[in-house]
């Protein structure tokens, strides 16, 4: 059995990393998402997904797949949870499958969705 002596000045150094790393886990765990062509920024009950034009784009989110299907100048047509929306920036939250989706934004390089939990479904 060979004894290492650990040099106190190392073991809070390595405490922290090892609980950044936990961390860093940790959320990507709870928020739950992918994506491919498309960045997440997820919370506990809502998530927005930047989506890239022009590219097979789609996320998964809150347990469900998002995917951008097709824009055209402000309207967007998108597939949550299964079923496809056409979405206007702007319009009122849309529910389907137990989740509120809106459109926040189009320009020539991205779409940008919210999914969040219906809280009345």
């Amino acid at each position: 059995m060979t004894n290492r002596r650990v040099t106190p000045s190392q073991t809070p150094v390595r405490r922290a990393a090892g609980l950044l790393a936990g961390l860093a886990l940790g959320a990507a765990l709870l928020a739950g998402c992918s994506s491919e062509g498309a960045a997440t920024d997820c919370g506990l009950n809502a998530c927005t997904v930047t989506f890239d034009r022009g590219v097979d784009a789609s996320a998964t989110i809150l347990g469900v797949e998002a995917k951008l299907v097709g824009a055209q100048g402000d309207q967007v047509t998108v597939e949550v949870a299964g079923e496809q929306l056409s979405l206007t920036v702007g319009q009122q939250a849309t529910e389907v499958g137990g989740f509120q989706v809106s459109l926040d934004s189009v320009t020539d390089q991205q779409v940008v969705l919210r999914v969040a939990h219906d809280r009345n479904g």
